[in-house]
């Protein structure tokens, strides 16, 4: 439907049964979504929802959008990552997910997120990624999410994903082995 950063701010309106995307190309693919399993609203969906909306924990952690919050050594300190302001920050920052899977709750659906690659690019801060997708974990968990976690089965000791789970030459995204770690996870809660 779109890049992960255009899930993250505003990006749909509701009538209180559905919603309407605001990107003419998401809703398109929305509709036919929605066409496919012959539903007229998402409220008349029969099947869980896989929506990652919101997971993008790279753009987030933005360097750029923490340096005044930066130390003299150039960390962003532990006690401002755990604090109110920072989850605050964060929660702003996706607050069009956030809506939408409070939206989700109030219709009753049953969502499930799988949490994405664990890969940090450089233009990201690992530490403020890995606060920041706590945060927006814990958000959208309280919003009646299930979250698909397989960190403990693709990462290395540093919480990084294993180059076995990548895609080569991309700082983002996880690769074909990857991608089916998530289906069958998927599956195995009853896709």
């Amino acid at each position: 439907m779109g890049s992960g950063r255009d899930f993250l701010g505003p990006f749909f309106d509701t009538d209180g049964t559905d919603v309407t995307f605001r990107a003419a190309e998401g809703q398109r693919l929305y509709r036919e979504f929605l066409d496919t399993l012959d539903v007229t609203a998402l409220a008349g969906l029969a099947v869980p929802l896989v929506c990652t909306f919101g997971l993008s924990a790279h753009t987030v952690a933005t360097r750029q959008n923490w340096d005044i919050h930066r130390d003299r050594s150039g960390t962003v300190p532990d006690r401002f990552l755990r604090g109110p302001l920072f989850a605050d920050l964060v929660r702003a920052t996706v607050q069009g997910a956030l809506a939408f899977y409070e939206h989700t709750a109030a219709l009753g659906l049953r969502v499930l997120a799988p949490l994405p690659p664990q890969r940090v690019p450089g233009m990201s801060d690992p530490r403020v990624f890995f606060a920041a997708q706590d945060v927006i974990g814990a958000e959208i968990t309280a919003r009646g999410v299930e979250i698909v976690d397989l960190r403990a089965r693709v990462t290395d000791a540093e919480g990084l994903q294993r180059p076995a789970f990548c895609l080569p030459d991309d700082t983002i995204h996880g690769n074909l082995a990857f991608g089916r770690l998530v289906v069958a996870e998927l599956l195995d809660r009853g896709l």
